[in-house]
Parts: structure tokens; C-alpha cells; sequence
């Protein structure tokens, strides 16, 4: 079979090439070879908790790739904590995704590879690889660097991301700067994705489920010996393959992406994925509306609670059996698609077994009786998400008057100042994809209004939120106030509707009303760079799912 670096190995005008590849390591031995040439795109750093053992899982998928007869490549893939961005610079998360994907075109067809790996964990870090794969059409696998484990603390555990809820808390007064202090070296927990089902690891069960990485790779801790297992199993794999010609498009079906759903659901995943999932499919033709989410939603319980929605964490869910277990749930309900591995996803899930009744529990004693997601139509939005897991049962329904902020400083300067009130929707508008632009997550807002102990409070954008996101937090309304959504329309004691059963967001405003308010918004000023400043351009007629109209 010819092969893509075949262009780089043979004949007179690549001498220049070969002598260049030779200065950077390569071997005569290899460059006279058959053997393929593996790309390995390592998004390794040493400022994000789940990136900073990747290079100990590279090298590991470099050995495997070297035992299977392949020759690897190295280079380094960019990676944003969203966790660390958050309030601070969060604007250039979401467009590093489309950066990552470009990162790896660059590489891969640069240096005429004939397949690659993708080390990858965090939240867009991962779809971005997954984009890359659909693109490029060519020979590809993840391997995803695992969850850390939360602390035991007086029973209880301690992680990173519970220190947002206490931001509000000191913010409602409630808890002493000192105190919150005092408890930060509980939350300190090493290697890792953040322990709950927050965005990167729940990106990690798609990717699984999409038949993109190996099985187990999603659940196993990151500090756990089997993860270096799993790399170097990867690293083989990829050769065979690119020996076997087997294509991401022919892994990453329509079907792969309703079983992916169909998982996410199940779990109660991050509202991220309605913004990532149809991205990837995208990049592999293939469409996939806001309403698939909500139509499998329907029809698939609630089998898991995890981090933040329940008390489970990522290693628990491991430990019961991990992904493949979770799988054996949904198995009458799963298109038998093709995986990475050379099994059908039904194989994998006949293989596997649930070890823990709770952790996942069976179909006829859900959580939920519908999956984690719903989609909401209205006035406020063509449509709009809700993690509808997150939800206390009395807030499923709920009217009350708007409280508008434009940023979240002036959000937080109001709850020192008691400014919001039980009962209130916050609105939060202009933080979509062009408004931001690049269309942050609310993390910080969210739980700071949750910290400090509201019960009653809803809050609606055109941005997004946080996989580690709670309560009534309805985002991704499109479309966005920047290019015109109704959204933009709602002021101060507005009245709002909202009604995750019948799958509604209203303001109580004539057609009229908020087509005269609309002409009339003033869109608020913010500093760009130049990277946002091309995000927002290409945004501007599109909305939050790169679509037109809104």
C-alpha cells in the first residue's frame, strides 16, 4: 500500500528533506523503510492539572508505535484551563478548539504523515482533536489523560472546582476570606481532569463512545498505572490502523454521534457538548441540530449522578465498571457502530458488566426519567440549554421579574450589594460567540449565586456555561444579543417564563415591543485582540452552532 510519506522517502528531490528530517533525528534506517510515519499531537503543559503527565503518556504511545513498526513524531498541541481562564480571560477558550484543529491540519499534512495521536484531556482541547480527525480523513486515535481523584476529607470530597461556590459564599458574607482560604489546600488533588462530569471528562466518554479511543480510557484516573497501559496500547493501535486503512469517517458515522448523545445523556453531561458534538460531526459531514439533543434526551433515563449534579465522582463510576458498563445499560438502544479497537460498540458493551448498582444504575430505577439535557424553544430564543439534571424540582418551573447585567463584575458588585433577590432571573447578554466575543462559560456567576444560598435564582444567556455548572442555568440562547436575538430586548423587571417540562423561555413582551427594543440596543464595548476580532467577524450572521439564522 503506498503511503502518504512515501512522497518524503523515496527519490532525488526529497534529498533536501531527508537530510533536514535526519538533522532532527530521524534515521537513515527509517527513512529507507516501509514503516509509517505517526504523528503525535501532545498537548502536554505544565499549567493545567489534567495536562501535566501527558508527556509520560506520550512517550508511552511513542513506544507503542515504535514495538507495532511505526516511526513517531512529536509536537506540541495548546491547551486553556477553563477553569483558570474563567473571570479572568475567558474569551479565547472556545476558539482555541478551532485553533487545535487547525494546529493539526498544519502538522499532519505538512510533514505528509500517514496517521496520528491525539493526547489530549481537557474541555476543548479534546473536541478540537476530534474536529482534527474528521477533517483530515485519516488514520487517528485519542487517548484521553484520565480524571484525578477528589480528596476524603471528613467524608466528603474536596476538589478544585467546589472553591467557586465559595467565592459566592464570601461574597454573600457568609464565609470569611480567611476561611475560604483555609480550606484551599483540601482542594489541591494533582494530576488530572477535574473529578466530576464537568465538560473534559464528559468529552472523554463522547470520544469513547464514538468508537475514537480505546475502552476504559475515558474513566481511568489519571495517576492510575492502567493509564500508561492504555497509551501504549494506543500507540500500537494506530499502526495497525493505518495498516488497515481504517478512516475516522468510517468510525465517526451518524450513528456514532446519536450513540455518543445517547451516552451523554445518560451520564448528565456537560451542556458544552450541544456546541462541540455538532462541530465534529460537522467536520465529518454530517449534521446534527439542536433538537437530536432534546429527541434523545426524551427518550433515554437518567442512569448516573455525578459530580456536580450528585454525590459520584469519575473514579467511582471507573470503578463500577466504567464506560463499557454504562454502555451494557443502553445497549438495546445503541446503533452497533465500529470503533477504533476493531469491535463493534455492542462488542464492548456485551463484554462488559456493572459492578455497582448505584454508581449506574438500571433503566427501570433512573434518576431521571429523561436524559440531562433539554432544549427549550420560546421568544427569548430559537432555542436555548438546560441541564435539566441540575434542576431542584421546584425550579422547573418558575416565573419571575429580570435583573440584566452586562458582565459578570457588575453581576458579583451586585451580590455584595444585595442586589439580586430571591425569585429573580439574572440575564446575562452579549457573552455569545460574536457579543464576548468568543462566548465564555458562566461558571464564576453561576456558583457564586449558588454560594451564596439562593434557592430561587434562574439565569439566562447567550453564553455558555460550565460543565461544573448547577441549578436553573438556561444558556446558548440563539440567536445572541450581538446580532440581534431577542435576548438582547430584556430589561430590568421584565417578567420571564420558565418551563423545562414544556420545554419553554418566554419574556412577557409583544412581538412589537421586542422588535422596538431591539432597534434601539446598544451592544456594550470591549477590548479585542486580534484573534477575537476574527471570531466575532466570523460570528456575526452565524449563531453559537455555526449556523445561520437564529
Amino acid at each position: 500500500m503506498k503511503r502518504r510519506s512515501d512522497r518524503l522517502k523515496r527519490g532525488i528531490a526529497t534529498l533536501p528533506h531527508r537530510a533536514l528530517m535526519m538533522s532532527a533525528g530521524t534515521s537513515a534506517e527509517d527513512l529507507a523503510s516501509d514503516k509509517p510515519f505517526i504523528g503525535i499531537a501532545n498537548s502536554f503543559n505544565t499549567l493545567i492539572p489534567g495536562h501535566i503527565h501527558l508527556d509520560v503518556l506520550a512517550a508511552e504511545v511513542a513506544r507503542g508505535i515504535r514495538d507495532a513498526g511505526g516511526v513517531p513524531f512529536q509536537w506540541g498541541v495548546p491547551g486553556v484551563c477553563d477553569g483558570i481562564a474563567m473571570h479572568v480571560e475567558m474569551r479565547l477558550s472556545l476558539p482555541s478548539r478551532d485553533h487545535i484543529a487547525d494546529n493539526i491540519e498544519i502538522m499532519v499534512l505538512s510533514h505528509s504523515l500517514d496517521g496520528w495521536v491525539g493526547v489530549t484531556n481537557c474541555d476543548k482541547i479534546t473536541p478540537g482533536m476530534l474536529m482534527a480527525a474528521g477533517r483530515l480523513n485519516l488514520p487517528a486515535v485519542m487517548i484521553t489523560g484520565g480524571p484525578m481523584t477528589a480528596n476524603r476529607v471528613d467524608d466528603r470530597k474536596r476538589h478544585p472546582i467546589e472553591g467557586f461556590g465559595l467565592v459566592g459564599r464570601v461574597k454573600a458574607g457568609k464565609l470569611s476570606e480567611a476561611e475560604a482560604e483555609a480550606m484551599l489546600p483540601m482542594m489541591v488533588c494533582g494530576a488530572g481532569s477535574c473529578v466530576g462530569l464537568y465538560t473534559a471528562n464528559t468529552m472523554a466518554v463522547v470520544t469513547e463512545v464514538l468508537g475514537m479511543s480505546l475502552s476504559g480510557s475515558a474513566t481511568t484516573p489519571a495517576v492510575d498505572p492502567e493509564k500508561a497501559r492504555q497509551a501504549y496500547e494506543t500507540g500500537r493501535r494506530i499502526v495497525d490502523l493505518v495498516t488497515e486503512n481504517l478512516r475516522p469517517r468510517e468510525i465517526m458515522t451518524e450513528a456514532a454521534f446519536e450513540n455518543a448523545i445517547r451516552a451523554d445523556m445518560a451520564m448528565g453531561g456537560s451542556t458544552n457538548t450541544v456546541l462541540h458534538i455538532p462541530a465534529v460531526a460537522r467536520e465529518n459531514g454530517i449534521d446534527i441540530p439542536v433538537e437530536r439533543f432534546d429527541r434523545i434526551s426524551r427518550e433515554t433515563p437518567n442512569l448516573c449522578s455525578i459530580i456536580p449534579a450528585g454525590p459520584y465522582e469519575m473514579l467511582d463510576v471507573d470503578r463500577a465498571g466504567g464506560i463499557p458498563a454504562l454502555l451494557s445499560r443502553l445497549s438495546s438502544t445503541l446503533h452497533d457502530t465500529r470503533t477504533c479497537e476493531g469491535l463493534t460498540l455492542k462488542e464492548v458493551a456485551g463484554r462488559a458488566a456493572v459492578l455497582d448498582d448505584e454508581v449506574i444504575r438500571p433503566l427501570d430505577r433512573p434518576y431521571h426519567e429523561e436524559g440531562g439535557i433539554a432544549v427549550l424553544g420560546g421568544n427569548v430564543g430559537r432555542s436555548a440549554i438546560v441541564k435539566q439534571t441540575a434542576l431542584r424540582p421546584e425550579m422547573r418551573v418558575h416565573t419571575g421579574p429580570a435583573r440584566v447585567f452586562h458582565s459578570e463584575e457588575e453581576l458579583l458588585d451586585a451580590l455584595e450589594t444585595n442586589g439580586i433577590q430571591e425569585g429573580d432571573v439574572v440575564v446575562l447578554p452579549y457573552q455569545g460567540p460574536a457579543g464576548a466575543p468568543g462566548m465564555p462559560e458562566m461558571l464564576t456567576p453561576t456558583d457564586a449565586i449558588m454560594g451564596a444560598g439562593y434557592q430561587r435564582v434562574a439565569l439566562i444567556t447567550d453564553g455558555r456555561f460550565s460543565g461544573a455548572t448547577t441549578g436553573p442555568c438556561i444558556g446558548h440562547a440563539e440567536m445572541e444579543a450581538y446580532n440581534g436575538g431577542p435576548i438582547g430586548a430584556i430589561r430590568d423587571g421584565d417578567v420571564i417564563d420558565i418551563d423545562v417540562p414544556g420545554r419553554r423561555l418566554d419574556v412577557r413582551l409583544s412581538p412589537g415591543e421586542i422588535e422596538k427594543r431591539l432597534e434601539e440596543r446598544r451592544p456594550p464595548s470591549r477590548e479585542v485582540t486580534p484573534l477575537l476580532r476574527s471570531f466575532r467577524e466570523r460570528y456575526q450572521t452565524l449563531n453559537c452552532y455555526g449556523k445561520k439564522g437564529g
